[in-house]
This record gives C-alpha cells, sequence and structure tokens, in this order.
C-alpha cells in the first residue's frame, strides 16, 4: 500500500498559520503555536521563514496565487479586463484570508498594507502594465489611452480599496463585492466592443 503524500514543510507551515491567524489573528498568532499545528519543531518554522511578518506576507503571496489560479482557471490565460475583475471578486470572496485582507480587518491580519516595503505592489504594478500591454496588442482595449495610465489607475485603485476600510470607515463583504464589480464597470469602458 502506497504511503500517504505528506505536504511538504513550507506547506504545512503556510496551512497552519493560516488556520491560527483566521482563528485568533496575527497578532496572537505564534511561531511556537504555529509549529504545534504542524507538527513540527520550532526551529523547523525559522528554517523556512525567518519571522512572523515572513509568514503572513507567505500567506498573502500564497493568497494571491489562489485567486489568480482560479481566475486562470475559469476565465483562461487573456481574459479581459471585465471579466478579470469579476472573476477575482468571486475567488476573493471565497478566500477567507484574502477578504480579511482587502477589508483590512487587523484582527486577522493586522496592519500588512501600512506595513509593506520591500516592493511587491511596485511588482504586481509592473504585471498589470503588461497585461494591459497585450490586451492592447490583442486589439482588445481602446488605443486612445496609454497602457502604463490604465495600469496606474487599476493598480490605484486595488491598494485604494486594500486601505479604504482603514481611511474611510468598515467595509463589509457586499460593499466589497459590489465596488470590485464597479472597478470591473469601470474597466469595462477601456475595452473595445
Amino acid at each position: 500500500m502506497p504511503r500517504p503524500l505528506i505536504p511538504h514543510r513550507r506547506d504545512r507551515i503556510l496551512d497552519a498559520a493560516e488556520r491560527l491567524v483566521l482563528a485568533r489573528g496575527f497578532d496572537a498568532m505564534s511561531i511556537a503555536a504555529v509549529a504545534e499545528d504542524a507538527g513540527i519543531a520550532k526551529g523547523a518554522v525559522y528554517r523556512e521563514f525567518t519571522s512572523k511578518r515572513d509568514v503572513r506576507d507567505a500567506l498573502l503571496q500564497r493568497g494571491n496565487a489562489r485567486i489568480a489560479a482560479r481566475v486562470e482557471q475559469e476565465l483562461g490565460a487573456h481574459p479581459s479586463l471585465a471579466a478579470a475583475y469579476r472573476a477575482t471578486a468571486r475567488a476573493l470572496l471565497d478566500d477567507e484570508l484574502m477578504t480579511a485582507a482587502f477589508l483590512d480587518d487587523t484582527g486577522v491580519l493586522g496592519a500588512h498594507v501600512a506595513e509593506e516595503q520591500d516592493g511587491r505592489y511596485r511588482e504586481r504594478h509592473e504585471r498589470v502594465i503588461a497585461w494591459v500591454h497585450d490586451l492592447r496588442r490583442r486589439g482588445l482595449v481602446v488605443a486612445d489611452v496609454a497602457p502604463e495610465s490604465l495600469a496606474l489607475a487599476l493598480s490605484s485603485a486595488t491598494l485604494g480599496l486594500l486601505s479604504a476600510a482603514r481611511l474611510l470607515g468598515p467595509l463589509d463583504r457586499d460593499r466589497l463585492e459590489s465596488t470590485i464589480d464597479t472597478i470591473g464597470r469601470m474597466a469595462a469602458t477601456f475595452e473595445r466592443q
């Protein structure tokens, strides 16, 4: 009888950390608790991650990858602007951790957006620029708007949404979904009919 597959240690750590973050919140989570939940030694966690913040960042990166994979599975590799935003909204709202990130739920993730300084958002923005250039090359977006400007508008809307709850007041899932849909509708105005 074949032995069951054991998830890679990094995945086990992240699975444990995500369970704990969702149950207790990031600030209450400890590396010791993650290790215990994952069934490994505390030192093994530190071999994979240098700090608690690194664990949180890896959780968010993994969450973004889950959303991107779901959108690609649903729409293929080359979705339109509006379709991508709508599919992303559905994927995000089905992902408890990423919904907490967009609702700026400091009880779950702490102040992650305000603390980001490693260029992650700049890298994502560069991918949005490349995506908009690809859409334009394929004739799917209007030619009279510079791809860099459209990408900056889309990235700014997304980044603004990440901090909207903290700066403008609480959001709930319905308002988040409606807002992402609205961004998608605005993006659709730049699609060629």
